[in-house]
């Protein structure tokens, strides 16, 4: 890739490495703040996005170019080893599948077969050579979603065992009863979306309800990405963690439908798609059948595969406090490599998220200079493209008590286009980790302002999520939208262009026009709050509104039980 003209565009930019240590920061703290560069930044975003990393999948050549870079930087940096055993490796057992589907519905006059993978994906997580499920009735459930704290519940008494069910994606987006120009903030928190609006919660509750095969229909603007994005990510090798009963207690057949395809198969039982999410959309709604049998066969090429969390961390200097712990986490890994493709193959996921590797790298610098009375850990995390897996493996198997463990913070696909005004913070209400960023912000002279697109989820959808279900409270934060010398509307589409033409795609490279400066300053940024966290006399809390506050009091009561 040509990145010639950047390097002497991040060289200009040199001051902008010091110039946000402000006066009210802790001195200490001040050559940690200067060592965090656009140099730096810029070089290992080049690294791990350079087509010799092949995309960084799980399970490749990719993946050991990674981890051979990932130890080998800590150690530079004079890092501890991460996992008690005395190295920087958590192994994480996966199963890769990759599924080659055939998918018809049938009534008693008309059949219809779809095409894998450009009307329907499917696959199965059942860790066997075949699944298939034969002539399952099809019923219609609504979003699917069972909520007992709205009074919703989109089952009621329906069995839906055995059965294909068919879900629309997101929350149900209930109006305003006051003003119908908006959503309810009282159901399913209104534009923002709850984890019911997540697909994978669609995929639990069928499991949950015994359903057979579980079927999304998918509408870009609530799903927050196109069909594309579906069909790259779900058409090839795929993996979820390696359970002992080899997942067979998961929904055996999990996909997605196009809205074409989904219109056809309503119409097919003398349904209206459309008339079915209006009714939808209110309490009473119950499952209607479709009057048809849904027929899936799924053959698996399946491999186990031993991937790795990548681990490092910085001692603590209070013996008092030095068994407490902060923890960041950025996920190393991409798509990998597509040989179907004409052309460009490699997923090479500058964006997403070398740039996030690279202030896991800066912050672990900084720490390292800092000297914090806390011990911090620094874990970049396999398989997050896959479902958050390497997350979810640490989080059910910490290397560190979670009971000990104060907060994580979390990076993924950062800011590139220059400094901003303001920073972004994804799920906002959930803990009093935002105080303490309104707290650093101001002294950066930047405003925190909430998620432009809460509607899209952001918070289920990167590796702190597996935290927060812990019970740890989990900060993500998301690029400023109000970029110092630009236009208004600058970074709200330069984020759409990102979606739609990079996202997932082997278009996702460094680009010209980056600007590093602002990430220069929300590395800083992410640095003086997990700095404070380090000192603090209080540990960070969840809100009181916060679904995840009940899991951490739970988790705390049990550690204070006699």
């Amino acid at each position: 890739m040509k990145i010639d003209f950047l390097l002497k565009s991040c060289l200009a930019l040199a001051l902008t490495n010091i110039v946000l240590v402000g006066a009210e920061f802790p001195e200490s703290t001040k050559p940690a703040m200067g060592s965090v560069n656009t140099n730096d930044l810029l070089r290992h975003i080049q690294v791990l996005s350079s087509d010799q990393f092949e995309g960084r999948a799980p399970g490749t050549p990719g993946e050991e170019r990674t981890i051979d870079y990932l130890v080998r930087e800590f150690q530079k940096l004079g890092l501890q080893p991460g996992n008690p055993d005395g190295t920087y490796i958590q192994k994480v057992p996966l199963m890769g599948f990759r599924a080659q589907p055939a998918i018809s519905f049938a009534t008693s006059g008309e059949k219809l077969d779809l095409a894998f993978p450009g009307e329907a994906v499917i696959w199965s997580r059942h860790f066997v050579p075949e699944v298939k499920i034969d002539s399952s009735d099809v019923v219609f459930v609504g979003y699917g979603v069972v909520a007992p704290e709205y009074g919703w519940d989109d089952y009621k008494d329906v069995d839906v065992r055995g059965k294909t069910i068919v879900m629309l994606i997101n929350d149900p987006a209930i109006r305003d009863p006051n003003d119908a120009s908006k959503l309810d903030d009282k159901m399913f928190k209104g534009r923002a979306m709850t984890y019911y609006g997540r697909w994978t919660y669609k995929y639990e509750i069928a499991t949950a309800k015994g359903a057979a095969a579980a079927i999304i229909v998918h509408e870009t603007e609530p799903a927050a990405y196109p069909w594309a994005v579906v069909e790259g990510s779900n058409s090839r090798e795929n993996f979820d963690l390696l359970a002992p009963d080899r997942n067979r207690g998961r929904v055996p057949i999990e996909g997605w439908i196009t809205l074409e395809k989904a219109q056809k198969l309503c119409a097919m039982g003398g349904q209206k798609f459309e008339s079915l999410k209006e009714a939808a959309l209110h309490r009473d709604f119950r499952p209607v059948p479709l009057g048809s049998k849904g027929t899936f066969t799924v053959k698996n090429t399946l491999r186990e595969i031993s991937s790795r969390n990548v681990i490092a961390r910085v001692d603590g200097t209070d013996p008092k406090l030095k068994n407490e712990y902060l923890i960041y986490t950025a996920h190393w890994d991409h798509l990998g490599r597509d040989p179907q493709l004409d052309g460009d193959q490699i997923y090479n996921g500058a964006a997403d998220n070398a740039s996030g590797i690279a202030v896991l790298f800066e912050l672990a610098e900084a720490f390292a200079q800092a000297r914090p009375k806390r011990t911090v850990l620094f874990l970049a995390v396999t398989a997050e493209e896959k479902g958050l897996l390497g997350a979810k493996y640490y989080a059910s198997n910490p290397l560190y008590p979670l009971d000990r463990t104060l907060a994580n913070i979390n990076m993924d696909n950062m800011n590139t286009w220059g400094r901003t005004r303001d920073i972004g913070i994804v799920g906002v209400g959930q803990s009093t980790l935002e105080d303490t960023l309104h707290s650093v912000a101001a002294i950066q002279g930047r405003t925190v302002v909430p998620e432009p697109e809460p509607e899209k989820g952001y918070y289920f959808r990167s590796d702190h999520f597996e935290f927060a279900k812990q019970g740890v409270p989990a900060l993500y934060t998301d690029d400023g939208t109000d970029f110092i010398g630009q236009s208004k509307d600058f970074g709200l589409r330069k984020r759409q262009e990102y979606v739609a033409r990079d996202y997932h795609k082997v278009s996702d490279e460094i680009k010209p026009g980056w600007d590093l400066s602002g990430l220069v300053e929300d590395t800083q940024l992410l640095f003086q709050v997990g700095y404070a966290i380090t000192e603090s006399a209080r540990w960070p809390e969840w809100k009181p509104a916060s679904e995840f506050k009940s899991r951490r009091d739970e988790m705390l009561r049990k550690t204070a039980a006699p």
